[in-house]
């Protein structure tokens, strides 16, 4: 196994990109943690980690899809780390986005006015632990609304009595699939017009989209099209370099999943990109990227288990158990190439307990390993 390079540490958030990681949560090992029981959080463990990733400068983006929002993080947990994790950013004047979203709601058969409710209800939430509230994807709302023009009320209702300039997000189906036709339209090209409808009459009061949909020429057409003043944030962890670094005409800002696993290298590389270095910036992310897409290869939505695995392997918790089993979602030959991608990116930092660790996961999987 490979040395890591010792990088230094920059207290500072970096001044030519907004940064967001967005963050998995520690599971209690000792907790009921099977499917479809409520979530059992270890909170010291989940808040040190965001600690972790102020330190570096980046900001926090909570209670999204990395921490398992839709895929075991119950509302009631996810409103206790919005809640806890509101008091930690501000003891440590640590910059926080969460998600807001309707997972509160249990039937299939909700309305316009019920989406709405729920939406306004995780907002104050959001709002009351002084966050800047990210507007997520709604699976009540894609499975109800029946066109372009429920969305517009919906999200012009939220933005428009938001107490500060929102997030979009746009999560795309291969995240989950529950979202396939969202903003109205399987086309992408009708769906990218709605959501420009949207932020155009709305532009004072939006921060900027975050957009995954894997799709950099569709991410760049739509950067140049916004609003100026609206950022983009990549949420693509397929092809995340190239986006923030730019072009001649712009940037995207960050907001990314993958940024948990790689934060000390991605926070080096973004003051790299502020100095001016871009051979620098190039040097620290090439070797992150054949990591990344594996780790968001099909069935993209099961990455957190890969996240969570790496967070294990580089000592940031103790053990490899997630919120509603989710440590089953990836197979053991993936997660032997995750460890050997990890090593080649240089993003474990102890590689004696990486390696301890690993042998230990594969003795229990019944796989002999030197």
């Amino acid at each position: 196994m490979r040395k890591p390079e010792a990088l230094p540490v920059h207290l500072t958030a970096p001044t030519s990109r907004v940064a967001f990681a967005a963050a998995h949560v520690v599971a209690d090992p000792y907790g009921d943690n099977a499917p479809g029981d409520p979530a059992a959080v270890d909170w010291d463990a989940t808040l040190a980690f965001r600690h972790h990733l102020w330190e570096l400068g980046l900001g926090v983006a909570d209670a999204m899809d990395t921490a398992q929002r839709g895929m075991g993080l119950d509302w009631s947990a996810t409103r206790e780390l919005i809640s806890r994790s509101g008091v930690e950013a501000r003891a440590v004047g640590g910059r926080l986005a969460c998600g807001v979203g309707t997972d509160q709601l249990h039937t299939p058969a909700a309305t316009l006015p019920d989406i709405l409710a729920a939406y306004e209800e995780q907002l104050t939430v959001v709002e009351e632990a002084g966050a800047q509230p990210i507007l997520m994807a709604s699976r009540a709302l894609a499975a109800t609304a029946e066109g372009p023009g429920d969305y517009l009320h919906v999200y012009g209702r939220l933005v428009s009595q938001s107490r500060r300039p929102v997030i979009l997000h746009w999560l795309g189906q291969m995240f989950d699939p529950a979202l396939a036709g969202y903003w109205g339209s399987a086309d992408l090209d009708r769906a990218t017009d709605t959501v420009l409808v949207l932020i155009k009459e709305h532009a004072d009061r939006i921060d900027g989209i975050k957009v995954s949909l894997l799709d950099a020429d569709r991410e760049i057409a739509l950067r140049r099209a916004l609003p100026e003043g609206v950022r983009l944030y990549t949420g693509d962890d397929f092809n995340y370099p190239q986006l923030i670094r730019g072009d001649e005409v712009g940037h995207s800002d960050a907001l990314l999943g993958v940024f948990d696993p790689i934060a000390v290298k991605a926070a080096a590389a973004l003051h790299a990109l502020d100095a001016g270095d871009l051979d620098r910036y190039d040097a620290l992310l090439a070797p992150t990227l054949p990591l990344a897409r594996h780790l968001f290869a099909a069935p993209t939505y099961h990455y957190k288990t890969g996240i969570v695995f790496l967070a294990w392997l580089a000592g940031h918790q103790n053990h490899f158990t997630m919120v509603a089993g989710a440590q089953s979602g990836r197979s053991v030959p993936h997660l032997v190439e995750l460890f050997r991608l990890a090593d080649a990116a240089g993003v474990l930092p102890d590689p004696e307990r990486a390696a301890h660790r690993m042998r230990q996961f594969l003795a229990v999987a019944g796989v002999d390993a030197p």
